[in-house]
């Protein structure tokens, strides 16, 4: 046998084997996003944390801090088979069942901003709600795989409802804007895997008369409609039209990194939830473009990992994530923008908040571990 043959045969059982794929463009952008909310966060509140702290680093240190736990769950959630998810699914539903009640009762939940939402663990604390988000999508994802077919009975989708509504229920008692996120995913996942649209129109006209009544029931929930109706007269109206003052005064291409004027308290907690307003002021409407378009990329990855994951499961997984992300970034540009009521929901990545960080990258953990499911089979022609 001569050399060329030999190294013919050598190539043809070199190139038979699979390539294993990453999806390094998804990191890249995580971790690109992950920087830019960073900077953002330092830029928003270095003001307001050197007047309320005497550290005007108080809030990146955190957020630095919660990003790095964060990584490091990410890293190791692209290392662990995302099947075991589903087998601890049980535990993990009765876990933030349990947490997310207890925040609701007086005396366990901390009070802070005058929403109950955060749960006090020596000097720690952290929201359930983030936790439940989490957990919805792995419970979700798993019901609707075992049975791909059924679940196009009407049945079978209000039975998956009812498994998720304790856990949404126990959000919405205190954190309305989370549990919608909450039945965002779900309905995500069961529109994804249905073949019939029709019962969608049904269960969204129950939820909006849910909705409806479950936003008369508190008066606050009233008072953010009209607010939203009225900002320049209501007294809920100050922090939207100061983050509205912010967005017009940005211009095309902004003020300039660190140069906004309505992060000078007039914007309050202008870090969290309305951090975009303070964007588009500073990098006008083209950062804010800018930083739509790395979400849009972000999604279209989610739709290349969910088309090829190697399995049902895996690919609704990616599909809740995708919806997480999708809606939750809607959902603070519209409440920012006055779209819609101010529901408190903060900007993925890019907004202060340790648990919501930590969550969310650790559900960008399980779509990486997800992608390098994928198997590429290439093809060349015989020279």
């Amino acid at each position: 046998m001569d050399h060329r043959t030999q190294r013919l045969k050598k190539k043809k059982k070199r190139l038979d084997r699979p390539v294993v794929f990453f999806d390094f463009s998804l990191l890249f952008i995580i971790l690109f996003l992950l920087a830019f909310g960073l900077i953002m966060v330092y830029s928003t509140s270095a003001y307001s944390a050197g007047i309320k702290f005497g550290q005007v680093d108080y809030f990146f240190r955190r957020q630095l801090i919660s990003s790095g736990i964060g990584v490091a769950g990410m890293i190791i959630a692209s290392r662990i088979d995302y099947h075991i998810y589903w087998k601890w699914s049980g535990l993990f539903y009765v876990v933030a069942f349990i947490l997310c009640v207890a925040v609701a009762i007086p005396g366990i939940g901390t009070e802070i901003n005058n929403s109950r939402r955060w749960l006090q663990v020596g000097p720690l604390s952290f929201q359930p709600s983030e936790v439940a988000k989490l957990v919805s999508l792995i419970v979700v994802a798993g019901v609707v795989c075992n049975m791909p077919k059924s679940i196009n009975r009407f049945s079978n989708v209000l039975r998956t409802f009812f498994i998720v509504f304790p856990l949404f229920g126990s959000v919405a008692y205190t954190n309305l804007s989370n549990a919608l996120i909450i039945m965002a995913i779900t309905v995500c996942i069961i529109f994804v895997a249905s073949r019939k649209y029709a019962q969608f129109f049904v269960t969204a006209a129950i939820l909006a008369a849910l909705g409806i009544i479950f936003v008369l029931v508190e008066s606050y929930r009233a008072s953010r409609i009209d607010a939203w109706l009225h900002p320049e007269t209501s007294e809920k109206g100050y922090q939207t039209l100061q983050g509205l003052y912010a967005i017009g005064s940005g211009g095309l291409f902004g003020k300039g990194l660190g140069q906004s004027v309505q992060k000078l308290g007039y914007v309050p907690e202008a870090q969290n939830d309305m951090i975009f307003s303070i964007i588009c002021e500073e990098l006008g409407l083209f950062g804010a473009i800018c930083v739509i378009c790395l979400f849009i990329l972000m999604l279209w990855r989610f739709a290349v990992i969910a088309n090829n994951a190697k399995d049902l499961y895996g690919s609704l997984l990616v599909v809740g994530v995708m919806g997480h992300i999708a809606v939750q970034v809607i959902l603070n540009i519209a409440v920012v923008t006055n779209s819609i009521p101010n529901t408190g929901i903060s900007l993925p990545f890019i907004s202060y908040g340790g648990t919501s960080v930590i969550f969310l990258l650790a559900e960008m953990g399980i779509v990486l571990n997800i992608s390098r499911g994928i198997r590429i089979e290439e093809k060349y022609e015989s020279t």
